[in-house]
């Protein structure tokens, strides 16, 4: 039996495959951005040096995943900031509130392959009676 929240890397052929899971659907969202995160760094030590936040506009689940994944991939590659603390809420309006309490690129020690990009191939995120849980691939 599986915990309520976490996420974990499945093996791929040639990209990085991530699963994740929790009761809700906010916070299958912030152990996705986690399982991405830690699948190529290594994160000891690092603190947050500021919060950046993020709303996604209101669309189906899966692209909201796919939004919110985006946009870490997006901040690495133009501002050189990666999270390390996610918190995802609901707004109230069919929408998300997605808060990072970030770092700088050059202040983790990189372990793995660089996500690219986010594929819609076998792309799953839903909610059932048991939770919510998302897989997705990363081409990098």
């Amino acid at each position: 039996m599986r915990p309520a929240r976490g996420h974990r890397l499945v093996p791929h052929t040639a990209d990085v495959r991530i699963e994740a899971w929790a009761p809700d659907r906010a916070g299958c969202l912030t152990e996705a951005v986690r399982a991405m995160v830690e699948s190529f760094t290594d994160l000891t030590g690092a603190r947050p040096h500021a919060e950046r936040e993020f709303r996604p506009p209101p669309a189906a689940d899966e692209d909201l995943l796919v939004a919110v994944l985006d946009e870490v991939i997006y901040r690495m590659e133009t501002a050189d900031e990666l999270p390390l603390v996610t918190e995802v809420t609901e707004d109230g309006i069919d929408g998300l509130r997605v808060r990072w309490g970030v770092t700088g690129t050059g202040e983790v020690e990189l372990t793995g392959a660089v996500p690219k990009a986010v594929s819609l191939h076998e792309l799953r995120f839903g909610g059932d009676e048991e939770g919510w849980s998302c897989a997705v691939t990363l081409d990098v």
